[in-house]
């Protein structure tokens, strides 16, 4: 698998198994592929802003609920 995105931290995974969503059917709310919600988890993908919105509205949070800058070391 490819390597991971320095600098953007996720908590996509976490949220959306809050929400007792599958990775498909959080796509199907967002309108994207499975595997899209898959790379962005894996940190292999940095979503768009209007997909990052749209990941928000689907798990009622905020865009900074779920995304962050990672800290340097």
């Amino acid at each position: 698998m490819g390597g991971q995105v320095a600098g953007l931290a996720n908590r996509l995974r976490e949220l959306r198994a809050r929400h007792g969503l599958t990775q498909a059917q959080l796509a199907e709310q967002v309108g994207v592929s499975r595997k899209t919600i898959n790379t962005i988890e894996n940190r292999v993908f940095v979503p768009s802003t209007l997909l990052a919105l749209k990941l928000a509205r689907a798990l009622d949070v905020s865009v900074h609920d779920i995304f962050a800058l990672e800290e340097d070391g």
